[in-house]
């Protein structure tokens, strides 16, 4: 598979669009530094980094779940392996004392999931203004847009109104594609998927058109390798590209651009932020492995997963162990 790649999940336009409602002064910053866009089929996944750029944190986030691997530090390294050890023994999912590379795969996809719907749950009430237990289209845009609706003439001069402008009406059509029984409200799971296209099927093609349209910045409905690059970087005081940039100029010629005429369509854009042929917690759960297997017979021990507990959770590890314990059926 071609080097480079690796993603967040797409930047979600509620998240956006909410904070600016808040604080309508408030500018997205062009980034000035690497942004990639691959979309994790895996949720919060991407392609493994380089082992030499600490790549420890991207395991002990795949093992646990972002949120809950960022607060693993609080804890020394024996209370670490003694909740490390309570998870191995959920994960060893058939009891025969080994955790094999499947299991492993079916955790980190559980640990991945439950991520998704928790960032749902903390944002409901939000948007779910009459309690209902479903949200409308119209009580998403009044909580998202109220303040710009109620207010179009404080934004008529700022950068602000040409996002709001442009984001309402893209909203809607994800909206409306999420909803699936078009009745324009979304259920938990509806809601979902409009907050994590790139976690549903039938979200794809949204995912593939908001990505074009973000990136095709002259409309001719391509992606042409000055654009591709426009995406990740911007040049200060037109300096040198990084090294990097010249890399991705290389994956765009080599790799990404397949009938070599200069240019990404649909189908090549497609293959580059949803491939198909790579399953990111198969590929960590091989490395958790391959790296933790000290007699090569492809399967783990408690033992041999707690003498490397740092490749799995480092010394971090949030009373989430100690949860998943006590509220595993919730995976």
């Amino acid at each position: 598979m071609a080097r480079g790649g690796r993603g967040p999940c797409l930047a979600l336009a509620a998240g956006l669009l909410l904070a600016l409602a808040l604080a309508p002064g408030t500018l997205r910053a062009k980034p000035t530094v690497r942004k990639e866009r691959v979309v994790r089929p895996d949720s919060e996944l991407g392609e493994r980094p380089p082992e030499d750029n600490q790549s420890f944190q991207y395991d002990h986030e795949a093992f646990l779940g972002k949120e809950d691997s960022k607060t693993f530090d609080q804890l020394t390294s024996e209370e670490s392996k003694e909740r490390l050890g309570k998870i191995v023994d959920r994960i060893d999912s058939d009891g025969d004392g080994f955790v094999t590379t499947e299991e492993l795969k079916t955790w980190i996809k559980r640990v991945q999931k439950r991520y998704i719907y928790d960032n749902v749950a903390k944002v409901w009430k939000d948007y779910d203004r009459d309690k209902d237990d479903k949200i409308s289209w119209e009580e998403y845009k009044q909580a998202t847009y109220g303040y710009y609706l109620g207010n179009p003439a404080e934004f008529q001069d700022s950068s602000d109104h040409h996002t709001f402008k442009k984001m309402l009406p893209r909203d809607e059509r994800r909206f409306k594609a999420a909803d699936l029984n078009g009745d324009l409200t979304a259920t938990r799971e509806e809601f979902t998927a409009f907050l994590h296209p790139e976690e549903f099927e039938h979200m794809k093609e949204i995912v593939l058109l908001e990505t074009l349209e973000d990136i095709d910045k002259n409309g001719d409905g391509f992606v042409d390798q000055d654009e591709y690059i426009a995406d990740m970087f911007s040049h200060e005081e037109n300096g040198p590209e990084p090294d990097w940039v010249l890399s991705e100029r290389e994956q765009f010629t080599e790799f990404r651009d397949l009938n070599k005429d200069g240019k990404l369509d649909k189908d090549e854009i497609r293959h580059w932020i949803l491939p198909h042929d790579y399953d990111h917690a198969q590929a960590e759960a091989r490395h958790l492995v391959y790296e933790s297997d000290k007699n090569r017979d492809e399967k783990l021990t408690k033992e041999e997963i707690l003498e490397n507990w740092n490749m799995f959770v480092g010394s971090q590890a949030t009373n989430y162990g100690e949860d998943l314990t006590k509220n595993h059926d919730e995976l």
